[in-house]
């Protein structure tokens, strides 16, 4: 069966998105689009690059999340050195070496832009702070004068993945035209995390259904938690960011899922580490992995394609009266109302 696979944001809980995958691709289930924020983009765009969930499991299991935290002399400076960097670069640790590593792994699989993978196959949100809107990438990157195709992917998940204050945001700037040949560009634009504005963006899909029934159903993977995995030690400010972005995504994953994605809604839970638990350990990273395969099997249990239209044309006739009802479904055509 395939389906668009959409990614809840979540730092280093990530882990449990793969074992998700792995497991959803155990039974059968492969992925045609793939959207996410955040490390919800990064598996998004391995997916869409080509990679099983199996290879993202050893990449991830292999890779020191540390090493992403790679630091300068400011760091050794004590309290007063972070809080300088934070000033003057806008974030605590550079975002190179997270975008280097996907740059990497993407090309292992012949991947650099926009152009290299198929057509609609991978969207990733992030958030302009500048302007306060939120960004849909590729495509919404033309509205900076980039061509959406030549978009590296690298870049946009990095776009999509710099937590604010944590890692340095990325500056672009708009390009204008002053006369018919002197290209002139604005002031800076700051892109950062998106899960500020759509950490879970299960409506990517929905918004793009021309008709339904849709034979290509979107399932949702989102890493959710109810207990607190212990309290956060403050020694200054780094540790302070980290507990601040923690704190930011736990409210992500506890708030209420509406009706109308509950049943389209992997729930993983990952409430044993924090977002920004960068030094977790193989323990860690294995119970998380399991988290996501134990999720997807409960799910997909007593998952039906039939459930799920039922219930998404519930919601759709309230919230999409103007789409066109096709004649026939995957399971033939859609029954008569009464």
């Amino acid at each position: 069966m395939q389906v668009n696979g959409v990614f809840q944001g979540g730092g280093v809980k990530g882990i449990g998105l793969v074992g998700a995958v792995y497991a959803a691709e155990r039974r059968g289930i492969t992925f045609r689009h793939t959207a996410g924020t955040s490390v919800g983009a990064i598996v998004a765009a391995l997916l869409a690059a080509g990679y099983t969930g199996e290879e993202m499991r050893d990449l991830m299991m292999k890779t020191p999340f540390t090493h992403f935290l790679r630091k300068g002399w400011l760091h050794y400076i004590y309290v007063i050195g972070p809080t300088i960097r934070l000033l003057t670069k806008k974030g605590l640790y550079s975002g190179d070496p997270l975008e280097e590593w996907i740059e990497e792994a993407l090309a292992r699989k012949g991947v650099r832009t926009f152009a290299d993978l198929p057509e609609h196959a991978l969207r990733v949100v992030a958030s302009d702070i500048t302007s306060g809107k939120m960004l849909v990438l590729p495509e919404d990157i033309a509205g900076y004068g980039i061509d959406p195709m030549k978009l590296s992917v690298a870049r946009a998940v990095r776009m999509s993945s710099s937590l604010p204050f944590f890692f340095d945001p990325v500056l672009l700037r708009v390009r204008g035209r002053a006369g018919k040949s002197k290209a002139v560009f604005g002031a800076p634009t700051y892109i950062v995390d998106g899960a500020i504005l759509s950490n879970y963006p299960l409506w990517i899909f929905d918004r793009e259904l021309k008709e339904w029934p849709a034979r290509i159903p979107t399932i949702g993977f989102q890493l959710v938690g109810s207990k607190d995995p212990g309290p956060r030690t403050i020694r200054g400010p780094i540790t302070m960011l980290q507990a601040l972005f923690s704190t930011m995504s736990a409210a992500h994953d506890l708030r209420y899922i509406e009706r109308h994605s509950r049943f389209r809604t992997v729930k993983i839970r990952s409430d044993m580490v924090h977002t920004t638990d960068f030094a977790l350990s193989a323990e860690k990273q294995k119970e998380l992995f399991e988290a996501g395969v134990q999720a997807v099997d409960e799910f997909f249990a007593s998952w039906t394609y039939k459930g799920y239209s039922d219930e998404m044309d519930k919601w759709l006739q309230k919230a999409r009266p103007d789409l066109k009802t096709k004649t026939d479904g995957p399971n033939g055509p859609p029954a008569k109302k009464a």
